[in-house]
């Protein structure tokens, strides 16, 4: 009788389920356009590789999002904080891309192109803040999972949008064309935030919390948190790495460009959106602790097939079948992780915990495949694949014998916060 019970209660989600991914989608797909999809683009114009290169530092706000969550928190705009937030900042993000439309980036100076780029990156990082941190204070604990899975499935829909369909659009209309609709995007993402309805009315603290660097710091006091963070900085960008280095791996394999980006970009943003959706079924039946570790071990499964068929010689059928299982993983793990990164919040931190969680993450997806290139300059592919191969062995084992990444309850949650208040600091201090 429980499950029927239960399923009318899922049911009810599904409308805030929706929003949020939608709006998680048209937060992504200008991120990726701007930084994957753009490198084509300025090619065409006759960019060099050091200023395509150089554009991608345009995207660090996005490692300092801690840092952008912390006016979020710390400031209160009236009841609905995060909403007000999230609207404001909506509204830039989308300004910033139709400003940027207005300036043809072969009538731009390359330093003013290089600025409204990294403006655009800074008002999406902020945007996200208050997005995400109004999603966790909205969904219950049963639904987080689920939530995670939305996202990740936005994220990789956002790849087919922004490294596949917004170059079509600026092939065929020019550099406003893509700008437009992915602002327009951003304007609906907007007009949609006052739908958001709300799970519990938490009360609102007499005073705004004090976000400092003793709060960011006092995060880690958790011991479940400080493995976590380990955990955002290896498990899913072992495999992200792969994903970076994959289209480079099938053009030396001997693919048409034109496949590859189909195969890559097209279907294998496919095949990760509906993985993370199907897999977070089986995150909820069987629990984070025990979806940890069989991911991984599924993820290191991929990474030693797609490494046997470039190694050795399987062929192109092969090599698309690893890829698209490679894809598989990238939906399954991302979807898990976006899912627990909202278990480990805080009351009336959830921006801030959020922005310290997505800056591991990114910092993470950043330098991995930084190291993995290297190593690929050093020992070709198969040094490459070996290496993450080793380096995911290493997350397997951890989360295979580590107990501390269960899901958190809301119990355990508010424990969290009892642990880093400053009446606990003052008494572990005493003591």
């Amino acid at each position: 009788m429980a499950p029927m019970q239960g399923q009318p209660e899922a049911r009810r989600w599904w409308p805030q389920h929706l929003l949020l991914g939608w709006m998680n989608l048209v937060l992504t797909a200008p991120a990726i356009y701007l930084f994957v999809g753009l490198s084509l683009v300025m090619r065409q114009h006759g960019f060099s590789g050091t200023q395509m290169g150089v554009l991608q530092l345009a995207g660090l706000p996005a490692m300092l999002k801690f840092v952008l969550a912390a006016p979020v928190d710390r400031w209160r705009l009236g009841r609905s904080s995060y909403r007000v937030w999230a609207l404001l900042l909506g509204s830039g993000y989308a300004a910033g891309l139709l400003l940027l439309a207005a300036h043809p980036i072969g009538d731009t100076a390359y330093p003013l192109l290089f600025v409204l780029i990294m403006l655009v990156s800074l008002l999406g990082t902020w945007a996200d803040v208050p997005i995400n941190a109004l999603a966790i204070t909205l969904l219950p604990d049963s639904e987080r999972i689920r939530a995670g899975a939305l996202r990740a499935a936005a994220t990789s829909l956002g790849s087919v949008v922004g490294g596949g369909l917004m170059l079509l659009l600026h092939a065929r209309w020019g550099w406003a064309a893509p700008l437009l609709v992915l602002g327009a995007g951003m304007l609906s993402c907007v007009a949609l935030v006052p739908f958001l309805g709300s799970y519990q009315q938490t009360a609102i603290p007499a005073a705004p919390p004090r976000v400092s660097i003793k709060q960011c710091l006092s995060w880690f006091s958790v011991p479940r948190h400080r493995f976590w963070a380990l955990l955002l900085l290896l498990y899913y960008p072992m495999l992200g790495a792969v994903w970076v280095y994959l289209k480079p791996l099938m053009l030396d394999a001997g693919f048409a460009p034109g496949r590859i980006a189909l195969i890559v970009g097209v279907f294998g943003g496919v095949v990760a959106a509906i993985s993370s959706m199907v897999t977070s079924r089986i995150s909820r039946r069987i629990g984070a602790a025990k979806a940890l570790p069989l991911f991984a071990l599924c993820d290191l499964l991929a990474l030693g097939l797609l490494s046997s068929a470039a190694l050795m010689g399987w062929g192109h059928n092969a090599l698309i079948g690893a890829a698209m299982l490679v894809a598989l993983m990238l939906g399954a793990s991302g979807g898990l992780v976006y899912g627990l990164m909202m278990q480990h919040t805080r009351e009336h931190l959830s921006a801030l915990d959020y922005g310290i969680q997505s800056s591991l993450f990114v910092i993470g997806r950043t330098l991995i495949p930084v190291f993995a290139g290297m190593v690929l300059d050093w020992g070709g592919y198969g040094g490459m694949l070996a290496t993450l191969m080793a380096g995911m062995t290493v997350v397997w084992v951890m989360v295979r014998v580590s107990p501390l990444t269960a899901l958190s309850t809301r119990s355990q949650r508010g424990s969290d916060a009892a642990a880093t208040s400053p009446e606990s600091q003052s008494q572990t201090a005493t003591r």
